[in-house]
């Protein structure tokens, strides 16, 4: 259960809190694709009463593997993407660099939803419900209020709840690819420790960054010719341009159409090419062009924060009923039983003797119980639940990339970070720079491994 990063409540608000605005800028479901068969339809029915004019019919722009990008579903996205850039205030790029940077997300976003579903990644309809309502949550309006939102800003309701299933399928997809194969050893925790003056010191700095992917098994003169592009990237950004406007005209990372934001992050979790880049860099400032595996990356310091002494912290005490997903058991299976166990508690049975009866546990002897739970402690999804939930309140079953979990909330309180937690945040540090650096290889991995042909008209 201790595998999370130690931050996994600002990847919740970075996952959850910003969706609302970054879901207007995913491709659009299927339901795109009946709007414009259902629009060509009309057409043709009244074409006969009405003198001819032209018309512009759904095509389309890009194939990605087994899957299309329509011209409706890109000019549905760049639309989004210019009106989501004017409330932020960032110039816009030139509309046919906007509308390539654009389909360069899509497509990216479409090979992983593909990998995701080959895996057989799915998100029932429940499941999607209970997001919506934390993500509205989250923007503290009701899921009605959102639904509002959404539908005045032009996107139908059943498109964006499919965007939201797609990017839910994406973050699963990367837990079970990239998360849950992350391992630190004892070494690398001491060497951090050893190193790292400001582990545990609570700092964290507000970034934004532009990234110029390199494909895999680029020759050196293809590195070359993307190393000078991004130098000259770099130059314009220290020149004073828009650091925004760059990012959103040209990087090559998933929050390009947010300039490149990443908001405030702790400096010790950060990848180390980012805390290179940083190092000597005053709030305001870029750095030089840096390297990583996946990329030549540009980072801008806005901000920072904290730093000053050990951090408080709340700790949780929580106790859990866990139904493993394994090559014996499914996640059908491990979902039904795991739903049979919820009804039995909602009707009153005792939590530890069931933990003691099913759970998979290591816990299940002490009735589930966890003990005391720092943040991180416990992988992302398990946390967000957990946070959720209310001191004595059940939750309902809730998936992570362990099985299935019913999460009961003890107690709770806040303390400080003693000496004692330095080398659990510091592997939890080292964890999510892991994280960070793996996510970047694997997105890569997908869109350089799919076929992907581009039909837009100016190609």
């Amino acid at each position: 259960m201790r595998l999370a990063d130690r931050s996994a409540a600002l990847l919740f608000k970075r996952l959850w809190g910003t969706l609302l605005l970054a879901a207007m800028l995913l491709p659009l479901g299927a339901q795109a694709q009946s709007h414009s068969q259902s629009q060509a339809q009309n057409h043709a029915q009244t074409a006969a009463h009405r003198p001819a004019q032209p018309q512009t019919l759904d095509r389309i722009v890009a194939v990605v593997n087994e899957g299309v990008i329509t011209q409706y579903q890109l000019d549905s996205r760049t639309r989004a993407a210019t009106a989501q850039l004017h409330r932020q205030k960032v110039q816009l790029p030139p509309p046919d660099v906007l509308r390539r940077q654009v389909l360069d997300q899509m497509i990216t976003e479409r090979a992983q939803v593909q990998q995701a579903k080959e895996a057989g990644v799915r998100v029932e309809d429940n499941e999607l419900s209970q997001a919506l309502d934390r993500i509205a949550a989250n923007q503290k309006v009701s899921t009605a209020q959102m639904r509002q939102t959404v539908e005045k800003d032009g996107m139908k309701w059943n498109d964006f709840r499919e965007e939201i299933r797609d990017q839910m399928m994406i973050a699963r997809i990367r837990e079970r690819e990239v998360d849950a194969k992350i391992n630190i050893s004892p070494g690398e925790v001491d060497n951090f420790l050893a190193n790292q003056a400001s582990a545990g010191s609570g700092e964290e700095v507000h970034l934004a960054h532009i990234v110029i992917r390199i494909p895999e098994g680029a020759s050196p003169e293809t590195l070359q010719k993307l190393r000078l592009k991004a130098v000259g990237i770099d130059e314009q950004a220290k020149a004073g341009k828009d650091f925004a406007q760059l990012a959103a005209t040209y990087s090559e990372s998933n929050d390009a159409m947010q300039g490149g934001d990443l908001g405030f992050r702790p400096i010790d979790s950060l990848p180390q090419v980012m805390s290179s880049a940083i190092a000597n860099l005053k709030p305001g400032q870029v750095s030089d062009v840096v390297r990583s595996p996946s990329g030549f990356h540009i980072v801008k310091l806005i901000g920072r924060r904290g730093g000053s002494g050990l951090p408080q912290v709340q700790q949780t005490h929580a106790r859990h009923i866990l139904i493993k997903v394994t090559e014996i058991t499914s996640e059908s299976e491990a979902k039904h039983k795991i739903t049979q166990v919820h009804q039995r508690l909602k009707s009153g049975e005792d939590f530890a003797a069931l933990a003691k009866l099913y759970s998979q546990d290591g816990s299940a002897q002490k009735g589930g119980d966890l003990g005391w739970l720092y943040p991180g402690d416990t992988v992302q999804p398990f946390e967000q639940a957990m946070n959720a939930l209310k001191i004595g309140e059940i939750s309902g079953p809730v998936q992570s990339p362990f099985g299935f979990h019913i999460i009961q909330v003890l107690e709770r309180r806040t303390t400080d970070v003693s000496q004692d937690r330095q080398r659990q945040r510091a592997m939890m540090a080292l964890r999510q720079r892991k994280i960070e650096d793996a996510n970047l290889e694997w997105i890569r991995q997908v869109r350089d491994r799919s076929y992907v042909e581009i039909r837009l008209e100016d190609q």
